[in-house]
């Protein structure tokens, strides 16, 4: 089975996020960014369908980020076949103009199925898979927490709310949302990260931002107020107790 992965590079959540000066977007000029943790999993998952049923594993992600080649050879060291960056140094897209993109790029392409991370962090609605699929007119599976192949195509396994799981089969090629791998994403030396980046194994594609399309407009963006943080009560337990019950009460709740 050939599959092809969709990466995306995300701001790093554990660094410090500020606004720009018109306070629509974060600030990117110094922002790091990592591999959207969504993605990983997508990748592992294509990576154990490789393993077990061969074929092909070919990474695409778009060149928004100085970290983006880097993130394309740590794939090829942990097992894909091909790794290609779309563009360099791409403004930061909404999900139609990610979904166009990689549209463009998957239409010189052979494979089987499309894996992508089921959200980004830095988008959250979870929107790139299923635009893609429509731009195809491919089907779509979204929160897939396992994959496997079979004689009529592939047997998805989506979650629902509250742990409740469902198998579909689905019909290839096909376009599926990765929320979980079967196993946790593999860990890779730094060496083997390095003999890929010395490999050559890394394609680079000219691409060009598509006009917006969504007809959506950020106006503004927020950071959340900061709270005033936690109250230590002192006291015995007794003490602490009666303290509890007068914030209860004071906040109007019936005790």
């Amino acid at each position: 089975m050939d599959i092809v992965v969709l990466l995306r590079a995300v701001p790093d959540p554990a660094e410090e996020l500020e606004l720009n000066e018109d306070e629509t977007d974060l600030d990117r000029d110094f922002l790091g960014y990592v591999l959207n943790e969504f993605d990983d999993h997508a990748l592992e998952e294509a990576i154990l369908l490789k393993e077990e049923a061969g074929g092909t594993v070919t990474v695409l992600a778009i060149g928004n980020a100085d970290e983006v080649p880097q993130m394309l050879h740590t794939a090829i060291a942990k097992g894909a076949d091909t790794a290609i960056q779309l563009g360099d140094d791409l403004p930061a897209l909404d999900s139609h103009a990610q979904a166009e993109l990689f549209a463009g790029a998957l239409a010189s392409l052979s494979y089987d199925a499309v894996f992508c991370g089921v959200q980004a962090t830095d988008e959250i609605d979870g929107q790139v898979g299923m635009l893609l699929s429509a731009r195809l007119g491919l089907p779509h599976v979204s929160v897939v927490v396992g994959a496997n192949p079979n004689d009529s195509g592939l047997r998805a396994t989506k979650e629902y709310w509250g742990g409740i799981t469902a198998d579909y089969q689905v019909s290839l090629p096909a376009v599926l949302g990765i929320q979980a791998a079967r196993q946790a994403p593999r860990y890779v030396a730094v060496s083997r990260i390095r003999q890929a980046q010395e490999s050559g194994a890394l394609n680079e594609v000219d691409a060009t931002p598509p006009a917006p399309s969504s007809r959506v407009r950020i106006d503004a963006v927020r950071i959340p107020d900061t709270g005033e943080g936690a109250a230590m009560i002192d006291g015995d337990e007794s003490a602490a107790a009666e303290r509890i019950l007068e914030i209860i009460r004071g906040a109007g709740v019936s005790v």
